[in-house]
């Protein structure tokens, strides 16, 4: 018999890493703690309620004659069968939906808002300012400041999606002409995995994104960099860079302090300081950069994008480096 002892002792650290990352039983915000604690009492509830079932299941198959005759009589089928259930499941209802209403009541004004709108498939995140205008485009990557609440505007451009980052929240859904609000206030800094939750296409499984809950400083700072144009290259191999991705890229996607104004893809403005690319499919560095461009429609296919695989070792690696030092 195979000694599967090694696989088990690799499975708890990868367990308790992905824990913190993504779980909705290791809440990181309020909103997901009172999600968990939902689940936590529905998961006890159901629990004695299975094991008061089967050990009257055992009494009435296999216990003293006495307890069979007992149970067989009507006040166990109305006591047990009818006034049970209506009692309990009522009382887990009202609970329920007395923590799902302390969820979405919103008392205190946001700090920070946030639209996110689901593409095919990839997230669109604009950040607003006071009066609703967009102050900067990114895409896949969401940052918000620890300990203030902040609000995001989801929405859709084309099928239903749902917003979902266990560990700071619930899952919301992205209606196509309709906007539903999701607050967020995040109890700790730390990286979080987010996911569409709902069944979109092809590449469903492959939509996810990431979520930093930064120092209110630190956010500040980067909210400042964000917000900034794209540098000027400083070497000839990253001046090569941006002449391509104009000729190439600059119809689909912006980078803004070039003449790359496209709308149909991600705003590439700072994409070199994102985590991961292709909506969390690859990490963020030159291969993988390379590796998409040339070949994106073999890494996720059916995306927008088209593979760049006529451009030859020289030409891509110009065209990542660039893509890179946009910081």
């Amino acid at each position: 018999m195979p000694d599967f002892s090694v696989y088990a002792l690799l499975a708890v650290p990868l367990a308790t890493t992905w824990a913190g990352r993504q779980s909705a039983l290791h809440p990181k915000a309020d909103q997901a703690s009172l999600g968990a604690d939902i689940g936590w009492v529905m998961f006890a509830g159901g629990s004695g309620i299975f094991l008061l079932v089967m050990v009257i299941l055992v009494l009435a198959l296999v216990g003293p004659q006495r307890w069979r005759r007992h149970l067989s009589g009507r006040a166990w089928l109305i006591g047990a069968g009818v006034a049970f259930p209506v009692v309990v499941l009522s009382a887990l209802l009202v609970y329920s939906l007395g923590l799902a209403a302390s969820m979405v009541r919103t008392d205190a004004p946001a700090a920070v808002r946030i639209e996110v709108m689901g593409e095919m498939w990839w997230w669109r995140v604009r950040y607003l300012d006071e009066q609703g205008q967009v102050l900067f485009e990114t895409a896949n990557d969401i940052r918000i400041p620890v300990g203030q609440p902040v609000d995001l505007m989801l929405t859709s451009r084309n099928v239903v999606h749902s917003f979902w980052v266990p560990n700071l929240a619930g899952k919301l859904d992205m209606v196509p002409g309709h906007v539903n609000r999701l607050r967020i206030q995040a109890r700790e800094a730390g990286s979080f995995r987010g996911q569409c939750a709902e069944f979109c296409g092809a590449q469903h499984a492959q939509m996810m994104f990431d979520v930093q809950v930064l120092a209110p400083a630190d956010f500040q700072a980067w909210l400042q960099a964000q917000q900034q144009p794209a540098q000027a290259p400083a070497d000839a191999q990253l001046r090569q860079g941006r002449q391509l991705f104009t000729q190439a890229c600059a119809q689909c996607h912006t980078v803004r302090g070039t003449q790359a104004a496209g709308t149909l893809g991600p705003d590439l403005t700072h994409v070199g300081s994102r985590l991961s690319l292709a909506a969390g499919v690859l990490p963020n560095n030159v291969g993988s950069l390379a590796g998409w461009i040339a070949g994106s429609q073999h890494i996720k296919p059916g995306n927008a994008m088209p593979s760049f695989n006529q451009l030859s070792g020289e030409q891509l690696r110009a065209v990542a480096h660039y893509m890179e030092s946009l910081q």
